[in-house]
């Protein structure tokens, strides 16, 4: 079996899961910390529900790889289809994992336990940064161009669905 280094990048990617659970769980808190500041609740949580919870993990995670790419894309040569594919990919499959474990759980045992949150925030994050790299390894990419609008058009959702949203369990807290 070859033992093949990781590239910078790919060890960025992997540091994110430490880093973005650290960022996001601070940002639990923000919208509470600020006085309830209106801009700062678009961004953070402003309730306790899951779908709050989940704008945790949308600006730092979409931050982590655009800020990467910008600083250190040419030094490095990424390819920038496969890189923001990957950041999709992550963000993806972070804010899917999130409320399927949540509910399994919940709804399998019929109990609320703040640490196996804790511990599926994690899990989630795990999963979106490990299926990032493995697309940002061996996917063939998506338009970085599409990338930015779909990153645009789920920060958009999130913001509207802050003030305005349906009335769906994963609104209510």
């Amino acid at each position: 079996m070859e033992n093949k280094k990781l590239s910078k990048p790919q060890k960025w990617i992997i540091l994110g899961i430490p880093v973005l659970f650290i960022i996001s769980s601070l940002i639990h808190s923000l919208y509470k910390f600020t006085g309830e500041n209106f801009i700062i609740g678009m961004f953070a949580p402003v309730s306790e529900s899951v779908w709050e919870h989940l704008k945790m993990v949308v600006l730092p995670i979409i931050l982590w790889w655009t800020v990467y790419y910008f600083a250190k894309g040419k030094e490095y040569g990424i390819d920038k289809n496969k890189w923001f594919g990957g950041a999709l990919i992550s963000l993806l499959i972070t804010l899917i994992s999130i409320p399927l474990l949540y509910y399994f759980y919940t709804g399998a045992f019929g109990v609320h336990l703040l640490w196996v949150d804790i511990i599926i925030f994690l899990i989630a994050l795990f999963f979106g940064q490990m299926l990032g790299l493995y697309y940002y390894n061996r996917g063939k990419g998506i338009s970085a161009s599409l990338v930015f609008l779909i990153f645009i058009i789920i920060i958009f959702l999130f913001i509207l669905f802050t003030f305005k949203h349906p009335n769906l369990p994963i609104f209510n807290e």
